[in-house]
């Protein structure tokens, strides 16, 4: 069965020192897609961030790129399985040289944190009780 995936593009300054930092967060890095101005990071089998340098990243935009540090691009929003979870990886991301993102929010059935990554690109993290969805 066929599962659509989602490429997150995101200009960064450093890609050396973005592949140190998302490694640090237990994501691989596929070498078939990465070079010196990009990072193929797999945060799962379905969704992949391309960590581009600006220049590269020029190529595929003919719009100004976002200073993530002063203005917002973009939530990236990942799940994660527990509470624990997500204080886990906002922990070391923290501790990998991100910063936090604001105060954990909790609504008893969904909890999230966020970080900024060292570029200033926001991603939160959440967890919500399954039983809390509706179907």
């Amino acid at each position: 069965m066929y599962q659509q995936m989602i490429f997150v593009n995101l200009a960064v300054n450093d890609v050396a020192a973005s592949k140190k930092f998302f490694t640090e967060l237990g994501y691989t890095i596929n070498a078939q897609f990465s070079d010196e101005n990009c990072a193929s990071v797999v945060i799962s089998d379905t969704i992949v961030a391309m960590l581009m340098d600006k220049q590269r990243y020029a190529d595929f935009t003919k719009k100004e790129i976002a200073d993530p540090t002063r203005t917002s691009e973009v939530l990236l929003c990942l799940s994660a399985e527990s509470r624990e979870k997500v204080d886990e990886l906002c922990d070391r991301a923290i501790a990998a040289g991100g910063s936090a993102g604001g105060e954990a929010q909790d609504h008893g059935f969904m909890y999230g944190r966020a970080f900024d990554d060292p570029d200033g690109h926001t991603w939160e993290i959440m967890w919500m009780d399954p039983a809390a969805v509706q179907r």
